[in-house]
């Protein structure tokens, strides 16, 4: 259950993460009326309440829609490993064409042409996956090229491109989205990036503690494993709350097959230098409230 129609848009009235604040959302049901119990109405009221903060460490998509969805049973790495075997599944089992639509999305975001995209992006990265037991012979590799007089990011990154697997298709994103920064992950996360002039940097992540952001791929993988639509309240502005100048908006992400649950919900907030976009989730707990209309709208209190 919930709306494959709900609206998008701003709402200009100020949004805090506190508590006490409130955002009101209806939505329309359209499960699946085999599975849907009769009694349900074909519109509901959601009011949502934050759910409080989590870590900002990688893995806040995870832990923030485990507290959404209030699932006690399981924890947000059972949940990052849900979500990889639900797209895993679903990539092997798709067509030739799905399959080359998914590694295109996933080669713009993790190995971007770096000779395009400029006129939107001021740095772009580029992200490798190095083995955990390779660490020592990539590091060894680099000082000798370091021992001959290349300075050591350029070394640095001619070893990882060269050595380590690019996210660049639908195997290696799974690869990838089950990097937790936990020392019984396979592979360490390297992120090389760059501006228009080159290379501006390489975080060779020696601790092995970066893990893989939750992306619209994920979130969609999350919505198709538990059969529910999950809405994103995405604030924009400088410090990731709504004033005069900034915006709210609602965007869903719907699951590719029946939709057998309510939906839940996650606020997207910027921090540190991504703060134009967002690059944090925390969650919202969604409280069912009482229809008071037949229009489908979406505002802040």
């Amino acid at each position: 259950m919930g709306g494959r129609d709900w609206p998008g848009g701003p709402a200009k009235t100020p949004f805090t993460e506190t508590p006490s604040q409130r955002c009101a959302l209806e939505a329309s049901r359209d499960c699946n009326k085999d599975s849907a119990p009769s009694s349900l109405p074909r519109s509901v009221i959601f009011r949502l309440s934050h759910g409080g903060e989590v870590s900002a460490d990688g893995n806040c998509l995870f832990t923030a829609s485990q507290r959404a969805m209030m699932a006690r049973e399981m924890d947000a790495p059972e949940l990052r490993r849900r979500t990889v075997r639900r797209f895993s599944e679903d990539f092997v089992s798709g067509s030739d064409e799905e399959k080359e639509v998914i590694n295109d999305v996933i080669r713009h975001m993790y190995s971007p042409d770096l000779k395009n995209g400029w006129g939107i992006h001021v740095v772009q990265e580029v992200k490798l996956l190095a083995k955990k037991e390779d660490r020592v012979n990539l590091d060894y590799a680099i000082d000798e090229l370091v021992q001959l007089g290349m300075q050591r990011e350029m070394a640095a990154e001619s070893i990882y491109k060269e050595r380590c697997i690019p996210v660049n298709d639908g195997p290696s994103w799974a690869k990838y989205m089950s990097i937790s920064g936990s020392t019984d992950d396979e592979y360490d996360i390297i992120t090389l990036q760059y501006t228009e002039e080159g290379l501006l940097s390489v975080d060779e992540n020696r601790e092995g503690h970066a893990a893989a952001f939750g992306d619209d791929i994920a979130i969609e993988c999350l919505a198709t494993e538990f059969k529910r639509e999950i809405y994103v309240v995405q604030a924009h502005g400088s410090d990731a709350m709504v004033d005069e100048e900034n915006c709210v908006f609602f965007l869903p992400h719907r699951p590719r097959s029946e939709i057998c649950e309510v939906p839940f919900f996650l606020f997207m907030k910027g921090t540190g230098w991504c703060g134009a976009g967002a690059d944090h989730y925390e969650p919202l707990i969604g409280h069912p409230s009482s229809l008071v209309s037949n229009e489908k709208f979406a505002v802040v209190l």
